[in-house]
């Protein structure tokens, strides 16, 4: 299948990396691999707590947005869309919640579904998987950070 003319520069490129935002937590930058073999995106999550809001589920939960840092933990409340078997690219079988939250790619933002699971031991602490990019985004996997800037790197201070 061919793409027809124009298709392709009409969506954005992202490489097999890239910096993201999740605003509804308050997060400006969480790097992401961008995983077109995942369907569903994925956040690191430390831990889980379902608890019923107006009769609704909902979970509690930490993150650690830095990559190889638990210093950092943003604590986070969403409701819950779903929960969901989920089978991870080493084979294992995991139920996972599934919220649904806005992710910011550069000034592009999209709603994404989202399951959370513990990835600390993992390289990324979240996937972009292909129901988030699908119609809107085509990946580059020759190229790194092209919907976002680097962070500055943040100033350590010494503990008096």
């Amino acid at each position: 299948m061919t793409t027809p003319p124009g298709e392709a520069t009409a969506k954005k490129t992202l490489g097999w990396r890239e910096w993201l935002a999740l605003p509804a937590f308050g997060i400006e930058y969480i790097k992401a691999k961008i995983d077109t073999g995942a369907r569903t995106s994925a956040l690191h999550a430390f831990y889980l707590e379902p608890f019923t809001r107006d009769g609704k589920p909902w979970v509690r939960f930490g993150i650690h947005p830095r990559q190889g840092s638990s210093e950092e933990v943003v604590h986070c409340e969403a409701a819950v869309l779903d929960r969901r078997t989920v089978t991870d690219s080493g084979g294992h079988r995991e139920e996972r919640y599934v919220i649904l939250t806005p992710i910011r790619l550069g000034e592009q933002e999209v709603m994404t579904e989202m399951t959370l699971t513990d990835r600390e031991n993992m390289r990324f602490r979240m996937l972009l998987g292909r129901t988030a990019m699908r119609g809107q985004f085509v990946v580059d996997p020759g190229r790194s950070y092209l919907s976002r800037r680097r962070p500055e790197p943040r100033a350590k201070h010494k503990k008096s």
